[in-house]
């Protein structure tokens, strides 16, 4: 998620003027998708269409727009020798004064926006897991943060972040919804074996990651066996996660190797096939941004 809607209540409640700039059309080659959205004051910006010479002509038409007081204002952009880029692409821009019905759509389009995104969970609130949590909020998904714990879990959690403390995490895989991601790294083996089985027989996550070794697996997979586990259902389990090709152990560096992995499975062109989702979609939701 953005957040851009929460920034610029913020804004328009301290009485600050604001405006909205967003990409009504990309085509070619261009740094962001139609959709992209920012907001400009005065002395700030928040959010981006693309960074670069664009984003710096599109800061300047907006604040002249909120110097001369006018409503809105439309800029097209070639992508090319005029503005020093070598993208080769066209971008449409709309700048428009930000009032509360740019903060009802805003906030609308935000909402529509996270429904689309591929659902995450994660299960655990150690070290790792509170970094994990961290590198994963700002990206492209949902992500539901569960500890059995109590006061686990941060009382303020990063943004976007839905958290929960249960009795029976294992009862958050059967209520998850279809093409969910998972990662387990919780305080307990045994909890962590509860949730990979119930997650692998249940089949149809598009990542199934568990923290911990190659012992650590060999370990679970024999338990796994035993209880009557198809060994082609464990071969989609990730373990370890990250990749394998760091060898640091810092959370930060597990957490950003890991962030990184979800990613490709949940967007990447191949590896998600290795993981179960029949039905991959393309969870962008850039479609929710279109003002009409």
């Amino acid at each position: 998620m953005t957040g851009l809607g929460e920034k610029l209540r913020a804004l328009l409640s301290g009485g600050e003027p604001a405006a909205l700039v967003r990409i009504a059309a990309a085509k070619g080659s261009a740094p962001r998708e139609a959709g992209s959205a920012m907001i400009v004051t005065a002395d700030a910006s928040f959010g981006t269409v693309g960074g670069g010479r664009l984003e710096w002509e599109a800061m300047a038409a907006a604040r002249r727009l909120l110097e001369q007081g006018e409503a809105a204002a439309d800029m097209a952009l070639p992508l090319g020798p005029a503005l020093g880029q070598c993208c080769g692409g066209h971008v449409a821009l709309r700048i428009e004064r930000a009032d509360d019905e740019t903060l009802a759509w805003l906030e609308a389009a935000e909402r529509r926006e996270r429904e689309t995104l591929p659902p995450v969970l994660l299960f655990g609130a150690g070290h790792v897991g509170t970094a994990l949590a961290g590198a994963l909020a700002p990206l492209p998904l949902r992500l539901r943060w569960i500890d059995s714990r109590p006061g686990a879990l941060p009382a303020a959690p990063p943004p976007g972040v839905e958290t929960a403390t249960v009795g029976a995490p294992v009862d958050e895989v059967a209520a998850a919804p279809p093409q969910s991601a998972y990662i387990v790294m919780t305080h307990s083996h045994d909890g962590d074996y509860e949730l990979v089985e119930a997650i692998l027989r249940r089949g149809d996550f598009r990542y199934a990651g568990l923290i911990g070794s190659a012992s650590k697996r060999r370990s679970f997979e024999r338990r796994f066996l035993a209880r009557g586990g198809a060994k082609a259902r464990w071969a989609q389990l990730v373990c370890p996660i990250g990749g394998g090709h760091v060898a640091d152990k810092r959370p930060a560096v597990i957490a950003a190797l890991t962030a990184a992995e979800v990613l490709e499975y949940l967007y990447g062109a191949g590896r998600a096939d290795a993981v179960g989702a029949a039905d991959k979609g393309d969870g962008r939701g850039g479609g929710a941004w279109q003002r009409r």
